[in-house]
């Protein structure tokens, strides 16, 4: 069975399984002569909560709404990343450790940030040393890792990344506004936010999600 994308270790909070990995890879390194490919023989674990029902732990029924206007949605936005902070400082006071973290942004600082590019605002850019299009699609990827990780926090809640990814795209405004910025940057004569909005906001298998 192959590993799961984005899971070469395997499941989350199965060590033994993941240090078996971890020695192999380095092992490796003892080759003396390369490239060299060798096959992991043991089968990729499979999340025991894969396919369960998901159980949010913050009320996303306005977020669910259909949102008519750009204010509505955003608004629901920030009201999401508000409500997930105590579920995510959870999350790291347990696991001493976070996935967020690339653009050195608070949630909060981040909802702000893609929102302000919603409404119009292209001057703005808290990300240092990088471009404006690298800043969103950093900014996104931290604020899904925020997403999950509270969520997660839960006790009982799936864990594999099909139903973590179905769920934000199909339940959340964060979502919609991931969307909203993604049709903005096809619209925008420049290179590098065409590529954003093509390929790299919104993963193509959640694109129906946003289909009337």
């Amino acid at each position: 069975m192959p590993f799961e994308l984005g899971r070469p270790l395997g499941v989350p909070n199965d060590p033994d399984f993941q240090i078996r990995v971890l020695k192999n890879a380095l092992k490796l390194l003892e080759a003396n002569t390369g490239p060299v490919l060798e096959t992991f023989v043991e089968e990729a674990p499979v999340s025991e909560a894969a396919g369960g029902p998901l159980a949010c732990p913050v009320n996303f029924e306005t977020a669910e709404e259909k949102i008519s206007t750009t204010d509505k949605m955003l608004s629901a936005f920030k009201q999401e990343v508000y409500q997930m902070r105590n579920w995510y400082d959870l999350a790291v006071q347990k696991r001493d450790r976070t996935t967020t973290g690339t653009t050195g942004l608070a949630p909060e600082a981040i909802a702000d940030f893609l929102a302000d590019f919603v409404r119009g605002n292209r001057e703005t850019n808290p990300v240092a040393d990088v471009s404006l299009a690298a800043a969103i699609r950093m900014a996104a990827e931290d604020l899904k890792a925020y997403y999950f990780e509270s969520l997660t926090a839960q006790p009982g809640q799936p864990t594999d990344s099909a139903t973590l990814a179905n769920w934000f795209w199909s339940q959340t405004a964060a979502a919609k506004t991931i969307n909203a910025i993604r049709e903005i940057c096809l619209d925008i004569s420049d290179k590098e936010f065409n590529m954003l909005g093509k390929l790299l906001l919104v993963p193509r298998n959640q694109i129906h999600q946003f289909w009337d």
